[in-house]
């Protein structure tokens, strides 16, 4: 079931009110997902209820994308905003230093608050925040271009295209590899979140001088690497390993810049085994 939570959050010109749609199942202990950048938590659909079975699941959509409203005026969707917004977060859910696992900016954002010891362990797929230049330039210029698609597709289009392995291939193509296997109201769903992602354009901006250049010493890490991820390139998992040593890098055969999708035992069991 969704759910919204709503708390404050300081800022130097006083508290902010934020809003926060997620849902939350599953028992043990408490393991936090984050998605990507114009995403939105459906995208753990596919790995939510195998993770249920040991954890308690809390998936969320982050502000300004899926059903989670923007911040409020003056607050910045940058990696300081979203971390104070995501440890107060924690504290209204009640979450006292929870796993965390995240995937492409929700990756990033896990190792923010790893590096914050706000998480109690890192999972993190295919993070972002790894790359060189040029390959920081590439995925911009892939994700305006996937943001602008989708904002011209007519719905009735979108749903036609859907409904075929084809159609969800072309819609799909650059963050999965196994585009088929995901069901036609998935990528409706999807589709339509990456249009109306209200926090996508600052974020991305935000994002221009991103690098994670920290060791997180006492914290256990995963990076996990789709080996057909076309987005981030798997070397940029080789650099999250030099800058991480003691992180456990991970091979994802045959799967994707968004993994859940393509294999969704594997991740599963990923994550799972980084959280213990």
């Amino acid at each position: 079931m969704s759910a919204t939570v709503s708390f404050q959050v300081p800022t130097p010109r006083g508290p902010h009110d934020v809003n926060v749609s997620y849902t939350r199942v599953g028992t043990g202990e408490p393991l936090v997902l984050l998605h990507g950048i114009g995403h939105h938590r459906q995208a753990w659909d596919p790995v939510v209820d195998i993770l249920a079975a040991e954890r308690d699941v809390i998936a969320v959509d982050l502000p300004g994308f899926g059903a989670s409203p923007g911040l409020p005026g003056g607050l910045a969707y940058d990696l300081p905003t979203t971390n104070t917004v995501l440890g107060a977060l924690f504290e209204a859910l009640e979450l006292d230093r929870p796993h965390v696992a995240g995937n492409s900016l929700g990756g990033l954002l896990a190792l923010e608050l790893g590096r914050e010891r706000l998480a109690r362990s890192v999972t993190a797929l295919s993070p972002a925040g790894f790359w060189s230049e040029a390959e920081r330039r590439y995925a911009f210029g892939v994700l305006i271009a996937m943001r602008q698609i989708s904002q011209r597709l007519p719905v009735p289009l979108v749903e036609r295209l859907a409904r075929t392995a084809a159609g969800r291939t072309a819609l799909t193509s650059t963050i999965y590899a196994r585009p088929a296997r995901r069901s036609p109201d998935a990528v409706v769903a999807e589709t339509l979140a990456l249009a109306r992602a209200i926090g996508f354009d600052a974020t991305l901006r935000a994002g221009t001088e991103v690098r994670f250049t920290d060791d997180l010493p006492g914290i256990p890490v995963t990076v996990g690497w789709g080996t057909r991820d076309m987005l981030l390139v798997r070397r940029q998992g080789i650099r999250a390993k030099q800058i991480i040593p003691k992180a456990r890098l991970v091979r994802l055969p045959g799967c994707g810049h968004c993994p859940m999708n393509d294999d969704p035992a594997l991740v599963a069991r990923v994550i799972l085994d980084g959280s213990r």
